[in-house]
């Protein structure tokens, strides 16, 4: 699907863009700093917190993650920010295992990783309504990392002069499913959503700050819309 790359100008954010306040949530299982400085370099100050006051106030909202579902959704609890973070009204953009956070629920609990008969699941922020489960990678090698294409599947503002076939690097083991808040699709061993999306709130599996200039491209769109 190729987008109208005219609503895109490459030059640096301007001086409104540059001056919002960007937050980039401290669920405690992220690590932060490399999305940090990738917006940094974008030429935007950024602010780490978990306080909901400045959360609420953003408007540009990061959830990274990295590590379990079960043990994410523990963290975000211990800090009060489950019902923070439903309130949110501004932009919000979750970031690989943080994308899989803001679906209905994840098979990804304790054990999932070795053994795939397991059909417990944890609780999620129920923002987007899809699921995430285990990939069936077939003979591929899992987890799934390293640089792979995207399909572009909808006009989005998120994807504005992001070619189809475009690479991003992936480093996960658990997916969402394509559906109707696919944004952009992957395949390795089956299809699955590298992008997702439902109101104010994106998600993507990969990882922008990894991505050289296509997800230097992302970034940038998200903190223009």
């Amino acid at each position: 699907m190729a987008l109208d790359k005219s609503s895109l100008d490459k030059s640096s954010l301007d001086s409104k863009e540059s001056e919002q306040k960007i937050v980039i949530i401290d669920t405690g299982c992220a690590n932060i700093s490399s999305v940090k400085f990738a917006v940094e370099r974008l030429g935007v100050t950024v602010t780490v917190s978990d306080d909901p006051s400045v959360i609420l106030s953003a408007d540009k909202v990061f959830l990274p993650g990295v590590g379990s579902a079960s043990s994410a959704m523990s963290n975000i609890k211990q800090k009060a920010l489950v019902e923070t973070i439903q309130q949110i009204t501004k932009p919000v953009l979750g970031i690989c295992l943080g994308m899989q956070l803001m679906t209905e629920f994840s098979n990804e609990v304790p054990g999932s990783h070795i053994a795939s008969n397991i059909t417990e699941s944890v609780d999620c922020l129920n923002l987007i309504p899809t699921e995430v489960s285990r990939m069936d990678t077939a003979d591929l090698v899992s987890p799934h990392m390293g640089w792979n294409q995207i399909k572009v599947e909808k006009d989005n503002p998120l994807f504005a002069g992001i070619a189809d076939g475009s690479y991003f690097y992936f480093v996960h083991s658990f997916c969402a499913p394509v559906s109707q808040y696919t944004l952009a699709s992957c395949e390795y061993g089956q299809a699955f959503s590298a992008a997702i999306g439902n109101n104010n709130f994106y998600g993507v599996q990969f990882h922008p700050e990894r991505s050289g200039d296509a997800g230097a491209t992302l970034l940038q769109n998200f903190i223009r819309m």
